[in-house]
Formats: C-alpha cells, structure tokens, sequence
C-alpha cells in the first residue's frame, strides 16, 4: 500500500475534506491530492469516484475552497478526488519561466521531449498511478468513477476518458481546450512536451481528433461553457469544433451555454450541482 502522509483535514458537510502527499513513480516527485470523503465512507461502505482536474496555474486547493462541490458529494455519497496540476520542485530548465507552460501548466499528457519526458507524465498519473493509490487507500467501489475538469483540466477529462474507454463511466467539462493543436495554449504546449508537430503525434492527446477515432462503449460528453469566457472569445478553447466532430463522428454531446458567465470558479460554483448530479446518477444507475 503507498504510503501517504496527510497535509490536512477539514470537516464540511458531515465529512471530511483532506489533502495527502506521497512520492509518486510517474512523474518523479511529491505529489499532493484532495481527497473529499463524505458521511456515507464512514459507514464502511464502496462508494463511487469522481475525480476533477483543475486548469493553468491551479493547485489541488482551488477546487477544494472555491467549488462548493463537497455538499453534492455528500448529498449523493461519492468521493471526489482532486490532483494537482503538474510535477513541483524539479527546476528544470525553463518550467518556472511562463505561466502556462511548465510548472502548474503539465496538460494532463506524457511529455516525449527532453527535459521533460521524464516527468511531466501527468496522463499516466492520473489515469493509473492515482486511481491505484485511491482504490489501495480508501473505500472506493472499484470500476466506479467518471471525470470532469477546467479549462486545461477539462482537456485532461476529455482524453483521460477517450483514450481509456470504459474506464469512465460519465465525463464532463467547464470550459475545456477542447481543441489545442488549434489553439495557442495548446501550440505552446505541445511543441515543448511534445515536439514540432509535424513530427509527432499531436493528435494523440486533442479530445477533437480523438472523438473521430472513438469506437468504445457509448460515451456522452457533457460539455459547459459561459458566454462571456474572455478565453472564448480568443479562441484557446474552441467548443464548436469538438462539438462538430462529435455530430459527424456520431458521438453523443451535449453543450450547456451559459449566458453572461466567465471563466472563473464563480462559474464553477453556479453550476457545479448539475455536474455532481450527472455524474452521481451514471455513478449509482439510478435518477436521482
């Protein structure tokens, strides 16, 4: 079992919200996560995982203070588990230069090019690494969880459910780049985790290119987006082309547009309810 060591634990809503550190394998440091347990984990029973991914320059932290998630986790008897963003303390040349790129900014992929590839494998620790740690430590109801996320974290959502089919039974996003080889955060990226384009496999990690190849079990993609997203507006985050791609390729998709929101966890908080409910009801297989 990997050892944890807990930074702290908070009771809200009847349970407990923590955050633990332990070294991780993939991506070479310690890393920290939240990990919400609500009343029912003290009941001994196998409850079901949602785990959020949270976008450029977040910690574990702005989901725990500012989303307001832990009373529809407790409502609904889940867990909800909640990574930082990317590898800390390496110093490795030039993570620390640009806010989206590098430190608090790993995209949620494998990195292939030097000084990275060695750490920055934040796809591998999400979708293997934690959920081995989550399932070895606390009462989780294994082959139960689903995924949803932010901005670069709704990216991670996206691929981290297409590229594992079946492994997720529900995804969702808030303002996902949901097309970065198209975008400029997602060009900035990639060209330094990744390499020219030309000469890798960018496509490999766009939730757009990956729905045209997707032939696994039935996957509905709930996407969220506000219309007053300044990021929108500057096309970082192009809902439009996910959603085309999903219509052609016969992937079902649905896009809540929400009128006069924003990217922030203002956002988040108006709308978070829906999304633990969705995500609660293919969870528990019942409506709730």
């Amino acid at each position: 079992m990997m050892t944890l060591t807990e930074e702290a634990s908070n009771k809200i809503f009847g349970g407990y919200q923590k955050v633990f550190s332990h070294d991780s394998k993939e991506v070479g440091c310690k890393m920290r996560f939240g990990v919400y347990l609500p009343p029912q984990a003290e009941e001994g029973k196998k409850l079901p995982v949602i785990y959020w991914l949270s976008g450029l320059t977040c910690s574990e932290a702005n989901f725990i203070e500012k989303a307001g998630a832990q009373k529809y986790a407790a409502e609904y008897g889940v867990i909800i588990v909640n990574p930082d963003t990317s590898p800390r303390g390496l110093n490795l040349p030039g993570d620390s230069e640009s806010w989206d790129f590098g430190v608090g900014a790993g995209f949620y992929i494998n990195a292939s090019q030097e000084p990275w590839k060695k750490n920055y494998r934040m796809f591998s620790y999400v979708t293997s690494e934690l959920p081995q740690i989550i399932n070895g430590n606390f009462p989780v109801a294994e082959g139960l969880q689903s995924i949803m996320g932010h901005s670069m974290g709704g990216h991670g959502a996206l691929i981290s459910a297409l590229k594992n089919p079946g492994f997720y039974k529900s995804v969702s996003t808030f303002a996902a780049i949901s097309n970065p080889i198209n975008c400029p955060w997602g060009v900035k990226a990639f060209s330094g985790y990744l390499g020219p384009q030309e000469t890798s496999s960018w496509t490999d990690w766009d939730a757009t290119e990956l729905v045209k190849k997707y032939n696994g079990p039935p996957l509905e993609l709930l996407l969220d987006q506000g219309l007053e997203d300044n990021f929108l507006k500057s096309k970082q985050l192009l809902p439009e082309n996910l959603v085309e791609a999903c219509k052609v390729s016969g992937v079902p998709v649905i896009l809540n547009k929400r009128e006069g929101y924003n990217h922030s966890y203002f956002y988040i908080a108006s709308f978070i309810g829906e999304h633990m409910k969705y995500h609660a009801e293919h969870l528990l297989s019942k409506k709730l």
